[in-house]
């Protein structure tokens, strides 16, 4: 194992003790993150009063300024604080942002400012968890895939619960204690999880001490915090004008992916021989992902409204009552499905590894697509299945495994993907373009789920159901679109990658 500070003395700290401890911050981040996201579409259009068109938009901007932020945190771990500290300051902000939504109130400002602390903390703390795991595994490719694969199952367990905790905790303070407490509580308890997490790590924070970037194995420098402090609050305040400013936050993105893109062909450009064909090859893989991430960001704007407004809330198996979730908690069967397939994924890819049978990275994106393609095609037939309008519980959890499975075999890959092909040297700004892309994509997807805005007053399922299924068959139509051009890619791919494996 490949490490950039000295080992501890005493007994060696195993590749999987180290492993675990990274993967339980980042089981309580994400509790903290999707607890938050399975409300925040909700929140605005029930509690802020915002069109469906406005909260598509916000949440989008927000999702994206969440991603783009690790572009600069990567940076920051790698060459100023360190990864290991970065992942540790990053949670603490998100601690506080989390703690900032759980204030009630309706003002917008309180909000978007919150969310600003959000992208702050994520920005540090997110390309820095997976440099982390990079790091522990450096050296090591045939544990690369399975290692991203478990720590992807890790993310899920913590959005499963959260997911369907946040909604619980929300109806239960409402109808007790009235007054929309509930939304805030739930917030809060976002930030519950948070603290956990860093007390998680407080403790087993020896398995990690050996595993960090350059400046990780220095002394903290004081200037350097107080330079990124204040960096972070200037950052809060930009996030929450860009919220507020439909047309502000639009040019943000699309300067955003422009600068990425040629940062990408600066590296490529600049970069020796030995390792132009890897980056290529991220390159296009990274392009590939922005395309899928437009498809998840439906989860928490169409697919969430739709579940709101077109779904029967009631578990029936013939005639027979199971149970009843409100329409939030719908979000939960993302996670559910990737903490089911995941192990089952991890334990073919490390078989058909063993056995060089494996199938490339850029062969599981294309059969992501393809099966994110027939997701959709399941949500569209939706309305084949609908009573008044209300289409049965059941239709989302089997969409909801198809996109799961999709989702595994290109979001879950693309960590893998940046570790696989990016020299070491780059590793957390990659990791950070790598978001970037995600969160323009994350925009995008908000401006696609304004296709299936309802206008202000509608109401009837029978008026709203086709407005949705509509949206969702094209989107399924547009994902084949996506398979057939990953299809299309391969031969490159597999050009790029004997090159890059060539001079490595």
């Amino acid at each position: 194992m490949k490490n950039e500070l000295p080992p501890q003395m005493g007994q060696p700290i195993s590749q999987t003790r180290s492993f675990l401890t990274v993967a339980l911050i980042e089981l309580w981040e994400r509790f903290g993150y999707y607890g938050m996201q399975a409300l925040i579409v909700y929140f605005m259009v029930q509690r802020l009063g915002f069109e469906d068109s406005r909260a598509n938009l916000v949440w989008g901007a927000a999702a994206a300024l969440i991603y783009v932020a690790p572009a600069i945190g990567g940076w920051i771990g790698d060459k100023v604080l360190g990864t290991r500290r970065c992942m540790i300051l990053g949670a603490l902000i998100l601690t506080l942002g989390y703690a900032l939504m759980g204030v009630p109130t309706t003002n917008t400002w309180m909000t978007f400012s919150a969310l600003g602390v959000i992208v702050v903390g994520n920005g540090l703390f997110k390309p820095n968890t997976a440099n982390l795991v990079r790091k522990i595994y450096e050296g090591d490719d045939s544990k690369i895939d399975s290692a991203f694969t478990i720590y992807y199952m890790a993310v899920n367990v913590g959005s499963t619960f959260s997911m369907l905790a946040t909604p619980a905790i929300k109806d239960y303070v409402n109808a007790t204690y009235g007054g929309e407490l509930g939304w805030h509580v739930a917030f809060a308890a976002c930030s519950v999880g948070l603290s956990i997490g860093l007390l998680t790590v407080g403790v087993l924070r020896k398995t990690i001490g050996h595993v960090g970037s350059p400046p990780d194995a220095e002394p903290l420098r004081m200037n350097r915090l107080l330079a990124v402090l204040a960096g972070a609050v200037f950052a809060v305040a930009a996030s929450a004008v860009i919220l507020e400013y439909r047309e502000l936050a639009r040019a943000f993105v699309y300067v955003a992916g422009f600068v990425v893109l040629g940062i990408f062909f600066h590296l490529i450009r600049t970069s020796a021989p030995n390792e132009r064909a890897g980056l290529i090859a991220a390159l296009v893989l990274t392009l590939q992902t922005v395309f899928f991430f437009i498809f998840y960001q439906q989860m928490s704007t169409s697919l969430s409204l739709f579940a709101l407004r077109n779904v029967d809330l009631e578990f029936n198996v013939f005639g027979a009552h199971l149970w009843t979730w409100s329409p939030a908690q719908f979000q939960a069967l993302n996670a559910i499905w990737i903490m089911l397939l995941s192990p089952v994924l991890a334990w073919l890819y490390t078989r058909a590894g063993s056995s060089g049978k494996d199938i490339s990275i850029a062969g599981k994106f294309a059969l992501g697509f393809a099966v994110v393609a027939a997701g959709f095609f399941t949500y569209g037939f939706a309305g084949a299945f609908a009573v008044n309008g209300l289409t049965s519980s059941w239709i989302m959890i089997a969409g909801y495994g198809l996109y799961s499975l999709g989702e595994l075999l290109v979001s879950g890959l693309g960590l893998a993907m940046i570790a696989r092909y990016v020299p070491a040297r780059m590793g957390g700004f990659m990791m950070g373009a790598y978001y970037v892309g995600v969160g323009i994509s994350q925009y995008l997807g908000g401006l696609v789920a304004n296709v299936a805005a309802v206008p202000e007053g509608m109401t009837d399922p029978l008026q709203t159901l086709p407005v949705y299924t509509s949206l969702f068959n094209k989107l399924g139509i547009a994902a084949i679109v996506c398979t057939l051009i990953a299809l299309a890619a391969l031969p490159l791919m597999r050009r790029l990658t004997a090159t890059h494996h060539t001079h490595q």
